[in-house]
Order: structure tokens, then sequence, then C-alpha cells
């Protein structure tokens, strides 16, 4: 596809070229024969770049392959919402054509992935699982859209995503609901449910996704794939949701970002360097680069980790993947420190979380609900309700005190992140569950192994990381007891994003890494 590339694009498609090949070892880049359509269909992206590359298989082809799964399996999950069937075989016989002529765009040539239906593709719908976006279609690309398609990605269309992705499971109105792989009477999770289940099925080889209480690391977790939430604000956000019709410009909410989803960790860090750096005016006053991994192997990591705590209950079937990981981490050299680090509050970070997250969401509160509000705000019941009227209806300066929380918090985190390369924690408390679509989301509760439990616990885990703006990266571990993945959350350095991706890639050498579901292959 002819593109007319800045050089800011230029430089980024560049470096991420450069990340390939540094992690090219990661990827399982070495040698190999001559790869057929079925060695290819669970391939990392990078892998399916390379076949392209060498001529073992086209685009066009690993696209209509792509294209044939979704027709046949997709029915099952209902993971992928918008087919641009003519759009991706249009890019990936450019795709193939560039090939021809010696050219190569990226580290991302001609592989086919899947766009999260909040983010916009031009021509293509983009609902955000509202019934009144049902026939909106979008007239430009989301940067990252922009960004990864320079880098040579086709898209194939849209993965699902709750009502404006508002939701840790993936359901609406407009196209129903997706379920897990694994196991089809449960969630994949969300809010990019759709784009981690078409992951794990084989239906794509990366996906687009955005964070903001574990929209990215919960689905992967369910699922069984990689996900990075990066560090806030080094990916930008521009066309997803405000962009959308009757959306307005606002001021940043201090905790989401867009953010890949992959089934190995050298992807996930080229995904970064491709759609990470400055937007817009931004881009003229600086620059950025993904700052190199803190270790080049596993026993150059000093590490910290909990794998429990008594204020949101791991159930056994996780914790016992997740101390099998530890294990081998040990056994491979790495430093580890179980506990919470010295000046760390768990509870007073998960408090200042969920406020600025419920804050979030009370932009444009009709005059009429924030009376209603009002009362309830008064109570002292610590449910998320209440804590949500608060959060709508309390003066500014309560706002401004939580922003000041946050600040303290990032820089609790910093100081520990001088001497440690990074935390490991549970992603969530349970493995996929069981749907469940009652309303009000913040009554509902889930059936896990330690009982009913609120369905809000699943919040927990994921705040620290978002709250501070650090970057986390989930990586598979394989499945639990219970048949159903787990995955391990692996917190970061502040700006830091590649040495919780290259750790979760040395991880994956001594243990877990991706499996596809059974009835997949």
């Amino acid at each position: 596809m002819p593109f007319n590339l800045n050089r800011r694009q230029f430089l980024g498609v560049g470096a991420a070229a450069a990340m390939e090949s540094a992690f090219a070892t990661m990827a399982g880049a070495e040698p190999v024969p001559k790869q057929t359509m079925g060695d290819l269909t669970f391939a990392s992206a990078l892998d399916a770049a390379r076949a392209i590359r060498r001529g073992d298989v086209s685009s066009l082809e690993l696209t209509d392959h792509m294209l044939e799964r979704i027709e046949t399996l997709n029915g099952t999950i209902n993971a992928v919402v918008t087919v641009s069937g003519d759009m991706a075989r249009t890019m990936a016989k450019a795709a193939d054509e560039a090939v021809a002529r010696g050219e190569w765009w990226g580290p991302f040539h001609g592989v086919p992935w899947l766009v999260k239906d909040t983010f916009e593709v031009k021509g293509l719908k983009t609902t955000a699982g509202a019934v009144e976006l049902a026939n909106y279609i979008s007239a430009i690309d989301a940067v990252t859209v922009t960004r990864m398609h320079h880098a040579g990605a086709v898209c194939l269309g849209k993965s699902n995503v709750p009502l404006y992705a508002a939701d840790m499971q993936t359901f609406n109105k407009v196209f129903g609901t997706t379920n897990n792989p694994w196991d089809t009477s449960r969630s994949p999770g969300g809010s990019t449910g759709g784009g981690a289940a078409a992951l794990a099925a084989g239906l794509c080889y990366a996906a687009l996704g955005s964070d903001i209480g574990g929209s990215i690391r919960n689905p992967a977790n369910f699922c069984g794939v990689y996900g990075h939430k990066p560090t806030y604000g080094v990916v930008p956000t521009r066309g997803e949701l405000a962009s959308l019709p009757g959306g307005q410009p606002y001021p940043p909410d201090q905790l989401s970002v867009a953010g890949p989803l992959a089934r190995s960790a050298a992807d996930l860090m080229a995904m970064m360097q491709v759609m990470g750096g400055p937007d817009g005016p931004d881009s003229t006053a600086y620059s950025w680069k993904l700052a190199a991994p803190r270790g080049a192997r596993l026993k150059d990591y000093r590490v910290g980790y909990v794998l429990d705590d008594p204020r949101c209950p791991v159930c056994p079937e996780v914790v016992v993947k997740l101390q099998e990981a530890i294990d081998a981490l040990r056994g491979a050299g790495v430093q580890l420190e179980e506990g919470w680090p010295e000046g760390i509050d768990p509870q007073a970070q998960y408090v200042t979380y969920a406020y600025l997250l419920l804050c979030s969401y009370a932009e444009r509160l009709p005059e009429e609900d924030f009376q209603k509000m009002r009362p309830l705000a008064k109570s002292n019941n610590p449910n998320l309700l209440v804590m949500r009227a608060k959060a709508f209806t309390d003066p500014h300066v309560e706002f401004v005190n939580a922003c000041r929380d946050q600040l303290i918090h990032r820089a609790a985190w910093h100081h520990y992140f001088k001497t440690h390369d990074a935390f490991l924690l549970p992603t969530a408390f349970t493995t996929a569950f069981e749907h469940v679509q009652t309303e009000p989301l913040e009554m509902r509760a889930i059936d896990t192994s330690l009982g009913r439990r609120a369905y809000t616990d699943l919040l927990y885990y994921i705040s620290f990381a978002t709250m501070t703006g650090c970057p986390a990266t989930v990586a598979p571990l394989g499945v639990a007891g219970n048949s159903l993945p787990v995955g391990i959350q692996i917190m970061g350095p502040y700006m830091e994003d590649a040495t919780p991706i290259a750790l979760a890639g040395h991880l994956g050498e001594v243990f877990g890494g991706f499996t596809p579901p059974p009835g997949y292959e």
C-alpha cells in the first residue's frame, strides 16, 4: 500500500524493525524450514511477517486464511463483529506487491490484525457497542491504527466491546455477547474481550485494546494471551471514543491508555515501538523511544511479588499457577522478594484508583442524576455505589486531593523501582467466570472456588499500575486445575515499558507461554 510517511513515522517503523531484530531469539526467529499455513495459524505476528518476507506465504494467503477461520469459528465466540474482507484483501495485495518490489514497510508487513470497536478505522463501523452508533461509519483512522498500518498491518475488522468499553465483560445490544474460547459459558473479560478471544482462537495475529479497569489485562489473563498496559500517555488515544459522534474533546482522565495484545512478548514489544510516541502538536516539540529493558537475562532481574492479599483473596487454583511461575523464576536465578514493598499501602492506593476511575465517568452528568446521587453520597457504606455517588457529587477539592494522592503513590513506586526491576502480582483473583449481565454492574457477584465474590473485586489487582501510570504486562502461565488459563501481571517502572515486556518474554522461555484452546487448532 503506497504510504506517505512523515519523518516521525519513518523513524518509528525503522526503530520497530530494529526492535524486532533485537528480540528475534525471544520470538523464536532462528532460521526455520518453509512454513505451511497450518504452521502459521497460531504463530506470533513477527513470525508471520518473517514467513511473508521469506516467501513461505503471501499476505493475501494469510489474510484469506484468517478470514476463513473467522467465518468458520467466530459464530461460537462472537469475537469479531465487523469483518472488512474487501479492505483486508486490498491491503494484503498491496503488501504482496511491495514485497515483489523489494519494499518492506515495517515489522507487521502483511500481517492481519483486529481493532477494538472503540477505535476509528476509516470506512468501517465504529459502534462502541452503542445502539445509537450502530450505523456510524468512521471518516478517520485512530492514531494507533494509522501507525500500525504504516508498519504494514492488514486490518481484518473490529473486535467486540461492552457498551462504551465500560465493563469487565464483553456484551452489548448491537452485537451480543462474546464468549471465551476456552469455555463458551464463560466470559473472556472486558473491555477488550473480543480481541483477546480472537487471538486465543487463532482469528488474528495481533489486536488493539485499551485499559482503564484492566481492559487489556483481564481479557489477556482469562484467554491465555499476552497483553500490555502501557505507561500512561505513551501511546496516543486520539481516535477512540471522544472522536465519535457527540463525543467532545475533554481533559485526559489520568488513567486510560491504549495498548497491544498478542501471542508473544516480542510482538508486544514491536507494537509498542510502532504505536508509542507523541501525537499532533506534541510531536513537533519532542520525540520518544522505548527505553531498553533493564536485564538481558532472567538472572539480571531483581523482582518483588505477592500472590495473594487478604483484602482480595485469590482462588487456590490461581495461586498454584502463580507459585509455579515464581518457582521457575527462582530456578532461573531471578532475585525474588515476597511481600508488598515498604511504603506501599495497597488499600489506600486502591481507594484512590477507584475514586479517580469513578470521577472519569462523571463528565456531563445530567442535573437530575446529580441531585439523585447527593443523598446516597452521604452514606458511610463503603461499597462502590456510594463511592460513585461521592465521586460524582463531591466538591472539586476532593478530586484535587485524590490527584495529590495519586502522585504520592506514584512516587512510592518510583522509589521502589530504584532498587527493583519489576513487581509480580495476580491479574485477577479468579480464572474466567460464567457470564453475568445483571444491572447495576456494581452489585453483580460471580461464582468462584472461594464462593460468591463481588464483581468489582476484579479491579483490585489491576488498580496499582493504572492508578500510578506504570506499565504492566500480562504473561500466560498455562491452564489451572480447572482447565482455564491463568496469567501473571508484571508491573514495571514508570516509562520503562520494555522491562515488564522483556521479563514476560523471558518467563515464557522457562514457564508458560501461549497455548491454543482445545478445538481451535
